[in-house]
């Protein structure tokens, strides 16, 4: 051992003794558990608006605000105000002793945007967490009626969703490769029915209306070989995320999905943890589908990244249910209701209101949808462009006509995001897979901030086209 010597510079790496090395040369390994073990990700440094930058000093366009998060853009000196203003006044109070003021206004501020719609929110850490807390409430519902169902056990929810990753909200969603290890603890209770789908699930020659009443007939099915009264909620996102890659829903669907929820007497509980808080154009997604929940969750845009922080919105009946019953929904969080992620998330809704920026989501989701198809409908291998607002995908398909995906050997979503990293590029794009049947299937979104302007979104669309051009040819 004499031959060599310990630590140098601190990086704690052996050299060979009589040798000078630089610490610079050197690199320590990672302390971190990263996503892809094999495979050690760029170190974001710093960012500003719609950039993000390296510890090299590469610029990369975030054209997806991380997860459809950063809906302010990187670094407002705003919200950084805001947060150290609630530090200096109390950090952290524990919920299920106390309430805090900046907990206050945001509810306040959230149930005030529902017209008063839905009366109280539940400020929690995470949009899994939120999701959680939808499903156990809507257990616990039926249990404190007046005249109690606890056989109300089973929820209905769609294939090829994503609602969290802890058991209970895995079980939820249909992200089959992210359930596949797990499945042997996954709940039994949830069960799963078709898409809204359109480009892949309407038949041929059959209307947007016929399509919808097939929907809604399979999901009155399920509840009948179910047992209607053994149906407590039908899960659905407003508009799907990550794992189908931002289909709107048909015009009435949402409508004929509430109604046979209705029928039976079971709630209809929206996930809105990616589309909701102002990301297709409304504050609440549900907003444009003339329909109102009985639970919603919100998280990502609700504090722009700034902090941890996501919510569930319950409807007046759900809450006067509760109260007239045991007086306290069995559940908790740790972090429930955290001042600092309540402080950052109040200013962001502050912000995204005087800066006008729904308008702006609009007028630039509309824009971003027509430069798409402009540059994108005529490319061979790109055979659906879909969104609403600032959320918008492109499926990738070998042949058009007949919509045959790539194989998953190919990974192809995950090629065109990391080449858009190269430097030529610098953008990061959303990869998602699996989204035809939790194997097939390939997508990109886009979703930049509501800040955004002509100028960028022409910048994300041909540094875009020119990611697809190099991994699919023209």
């Amino acid at each position: 051992m004499g031959d060599y010597t310990p630590d140098v510079a601190g990086t704690g790496v052996p050299t060979l003794a009589g040798k000078h090395v630089e610490a610079a040369d050197v690199k320590p390994p990672s302390g971190v558990l990263y996503h892809q073990l094999r495979r050690e990700p760029l170190n974001i440094v710093g960012g500003k608006g719609s950039n993000l930058i390296t510890d090299t000093g590469l610029e990369i366009l975030d054209a997806t605000c991380g997860a459809a998060v950063s809906c302010l853009g990187h670094s407002d000196e705003r919200v950084h105000e805001a947060i150290l203003e609630q530090l200096k006044k109390i950090p952290y109070c524990y919920s299920m002793y106390f309430t805090n003021s900046a907990a206050e206004s945001l509810s306040k501020f959230l149930v005030d945007s529902t017209g008063g719609k839905m009366s109280r929110a539940y400020i929690v850490s995470s949009g899994t967490e939120a999701v959680e807390a939808a499903v156990k409430m809507s257990i616990q519902y039926f249990t404190e009626l007046p005249a109690p169902q606890p056989q109300r056990v089973n929820i209905i929810s769609r294939k090829s969703s994503y609602h969290g990753n802890t058991l209970g909200s895995l079980a939820v969603g249909h992200h089959t490769s992210r359930r596949r290890i797990y499945e042997s603890l996954l709940s039994k209770n949830v069960h799963h029915i078709s898409q809204c789908y359109p480009y892949r699930g309407m038949k041929t020659n059959e209307s947007v209306e016929d399509y919808v009443v097939r929907l809604a007939q399979e999901l009155e099915d399920e509840f009948q070989r179910l047992g209607p009264d053994t149906v407590c909620a039908f899960v659905a996102e407003t508009m799907t995320g990550a794992t189908l890659g931002c289909v709107p829903p048909l015009p009435g669907y949402l409508k004929a999905m509430k109604a046979v929820c209705e029928k039976h007497g079971a709630l209809l509980i929206l996930d809105e943890v990616m589309s909701g808080m102002g990301r297709t154009g409304t504050l609440h997604a549900w907003e444009q589908e003339d329909v109102v929940p009985d639970l919603q969750t919100i998280a990502k845009g609700l504090g722009a990244g700034y902090a941890p922080i996501a919510g569930l919105l319950i409807n007046k009946h759900v809450v006067d249910t509760l109260s007239n019953g045991t007086g306290a929904f069995v559940h908790s969080q740790t972090y429930q209701g955290h001042p600092v992620s309540c402080a950052a998330a109040y200013r962001v809704q502050q912000i995204i209101k005087e800066d006008n920026l729904l308008p702006n989501v609009r007028a630039m989701g509309e824009y971003l949808g027509q430069i798409l198809h402009e540059r994108l409908d005529c490319h061979p291998r790109v055979g659906d462009i879909r969104g609403r607002g600032l959320f918008w995908a492109m499926e990738f398909v070998q042949d058009k006509a007949t919509k045959e995906p790539y194989p998953p050997s190919k990974a192809l979503s995950w090629t065109l995001h990391t080449t858009g990293l190269k430097p030529e590029y610098s953008i990061s794009l959303m990869p998602g897979s699996g989204g035809i049947d939790g194997v097939n299937g390939d997508h990109i979104i886009l979703a930049p901030p509501y800040n955004t302007t002509r100028a960028e979104i022409d910048l994300m669309v041909d540094r875009t086209v020119r990611v697809i051009k190099e991994v699919l040819g023209e």
